[in-house]
């Protein structure tokens, strides 16, 4: 028996039963010819994005994880001697190599790394993992970059195996030996376990929980190579920025394909972007019925949680102890996400009609042409190593400064591309590297007033206080390790990004607002005309340090600020185009979509418009709004069933 799972096209397909899910399928019916001929399209579409792997790179995967298989099970055995256990239990002791993730799933593009998890008997400590196994792996020629991250959050070794990045887990269970046909989703298996091994065997349990829950295993991988594809192409694949990852994405298509069991690719796409365009959010998707295993173990339960009421777009992992998958979503996020699902089902609908080809589908949209205004973040470091790292928390972090500009009530949308772009350095003469995110803007006009005057001084300060705060706190911080926030208008972008970047198809302008900003002492947001007047330079920088002592309010002055020119024009009025699916797809959206339980709605998204907005140089102090979420109190939100 191989020592992990091979993923081959045409692999065996799950057994069939009455049906999958938590409800019952919404459409039974078989394909037709022309969605095998659409299907076989797609997958031709697919083939130059480098989706798919070839035969030959696969073998050499599955033959680097034997190598790593043997190394793990000699390992054990060696540890078992030093421990003088019972000869007969250290020639049967095993020991083992499990994938989860892309590779598990058998979705992982060409060059992709591997996920594994080593699972050892209980007489083998997690000290033991991070030493002689790691020694062992030193030691070993076709081993490189070799290095361990004990005290993360799920601590892992990293290393390159004859190419191949692989990042290994460590779960040691409760057993005296570890059988080859061990099935890790038996609940029973997490009885005694540390929290650690606990969450180092959650990837494979929800993956293999996910194969386990689809009704045909071939067409849940080209439809997830289809979605994931797309989710990248229009820049909303990226958990740790608030959008989608790779398992979240993965049980949307295990969703869909619950819904029309014997459908194939083609229409599977087609309806994964119906089902999901039309979710009433945040009833949470399920893949199966909750179960309480009374392990003590904290589970995602709004009924139980009251932090778990807050969840903007809940997609819950089917294994125990089930969890939201999509914490990280914010309002403007779900607002982006629900956009380009809206999209694809009106792209997906013409290529079924036959007026556009798949290719259309994966046509990056123009984020540098969607948005009149912008924030740039800027992290530099004097050294790539603390570059690196200092990227890392920075982008882990840039969701908090996007939640905090979403609670600004002038600020309808902050879009941030999960995109990350080399930056010009400051100084070409010093050493420096430089990396820059880019966040878009939608703003709305108050009422009752034609003034609009945004401070955002606080948001960015609080923002750079945190991450300097951590970065100080895990005794990561450097000197020379900075963070800038500026503005730039869209015609202004070309002076941070390179040509190829901007000049892509341009899409409809989703306002008609551009960022200012005014005084040495705030970020203002003021309105403007693209043909209006020009700032010369994007200098509205803000560049912070680590601030020490007492925390800092909402009017105090930031560090340091730059004055930037400041622009008065005329009223403009534009507002952003929403697909209407009902009305454009002939009827396409009229199937019902099962929802869970009906669960009272929490943060309904504001309409992204902004009409008759008039600019204005003067600055207006807003109160410190309150704390926490602005989601108002709700009675008993229940799981759905």
């Amino acid at each position: 028996m191989m020592p992990f799972p091979v993923t081959t096209p045409g692999s065996q397909q799950m057994q069939p039963r009455k049906h999958y899910g938590i409800s019952s399928p919404i459409s039974l019916a078989a394909p037709k010819e022309t969605d095998c001929v659409l299907t076989q399209k797609l997958i031709e579409t697919l083939k130059p994005f480098g989706v798919f792997e070839e035969e030959e790179e696969l073998q050499r995967r599955i033959l680097i994880l034997e190598k790593l298989n043997n190394l793990v099970k000699e390992w054990i055995r060696e540890i078992s001697e030093s421990k003088s256990l019972p000869q007969a239990v250290i020639e049967n002791v095993g020991g083992k190599i499990f994938t989860f993730g892309s590779y598990r799933l058998g979705v992982h593009t060409k060059g992709a790394d591997i996920d594994a998890l080593c699972v050892a008997p209980r007489h083998v400590d997690r000290s033991d993992f991070f030493t002689s196994f790691y020694d062992k792996l030193k030691l070993h020629e076709e081993v490189k970059d070799l290095r361990a991250v004990e005290e993360a959050f799920v601590p892992v070794i990293k290393l390159c195996f004859d190419g191949i990045e692989i990042d290994i887990l460590f779960a040691r269970l409760a057993l005296q030996t570890i059988p080859e046909d061990l099935d890790l989703r038996d609940d029973s298996l997490l009885k005694n376990l540390d929290i650690r091994c606990i969450r180092s065997l959650n990837g494979c349990r929800v993956t293999d929980e996910i194969l386990h829950l689809v009704p045909n295993i071939d067409s849940f991988r080209l439809t997830l190579r289809a979605i994931k594809l797309w989710a990248k192409c229009h820049n909303i694949y990226s958990n740790i920025l608030g959008f989608l990852g790779g398992v979240s994405w993965a049980m949307l298509v295990a969703r869909t394909c619950q819904l029309y069991p014997n459908a194939i690719a083609s229409t599977l796409v087609r309806k994964f972007f119906l089902v999901f365009s039309e979710w009433e959010w945040p009833n949470p998707v399920l893949l199966k019925e909750p179960e309480e295993q009374n392990l003590n173990l904290p589970v995602w339960d709004p009924r139980v949680n009251p932090s778990d009421r807050y969840h903007l777009m809940p997609i819950i992992t089917p294994a125990y102890p089930q969890q939201n998958s999509t914490y990280n979503v914010s309002v403007s996020t779900r607002m982006v996400m629900i956009e380009e699902f809206k999209q694809g089902l009106a792209i997906t609908h013409e290529i079924l009609l036959s007026k556009a080809e798949w290719s259309k589908l994966f046509e990056a949209p123009s984020f540098f042409q969607k948005y009149k205004h912008y924030i740039v973040l800027l992290a530099s470091a004097p050294t790539e190593k603390q570059h690196l790292e200092w990227v890392g928390l920075v982008e882990s972090k840039v969701r908090i400064l996007v939640g905090s500009l979403e609670k600004n009530e002038f600020i309808t949308l902050a879009h941030v591309n999960p995109q990350s772009f080399p930056a010009p350095k400051e100084n070409p003469d010093k050493e420096e590297f430089r990396t820059m995110w880019v966040i878009g803007l939608v703003l709305k006009k108050p009422e009752n007033s034609d003034v609009l005057s945004i401070d955002l001084t606080y948001d960015i300060q609080s923002f750079t206080d945190t991450v300097y705060r951590q970065a100080i706190n895990s005794k990561m911080f450097e000197m020379d390790m900075k963070i800038a926030a500026m503005h730039l208008r869209r015609k202004e972008l070309h002076q941070l990004l390179p040509n190829h970047v901007l000049q892509k198809q341009k899409t409809h302008s989703t306002e008609g607002v551009t960022l200012t900003s005014l005084s040495d002492s705030s970020l203002d947001l003021s309105a403007d005309r693209e043909d209006s007047m020009s700032v010369p330079s994007p200098t509205s920088t803000m560049k912070t340090g680590p601030v020490t002592g007492s925390s800092q309010g909402r009017n105090s002055p930031a560090p340091a600020i730059m004055a930037a020119s400041v622009t008065a024009v005329q009223v403009t009025e534009v507002s952003l185009q929403r697909v209407n699916p009902g009305e454009s797809l002939g009827g396409a959206s009229s199937e019902s979509i099962p929802q869970t339980a009906s669960q009272p709605a929490l943060l309904p998204p504001p309409k992204a418009t902004v009409a008759r907005v008039v600019s204005s140089t003067r600055l207006v102090n807003h109160p410190p709004r309150p704390s926490g979420s602005t989601a108002t109190n709700i009675a008993n939100p229940i799981v759905g069933v």
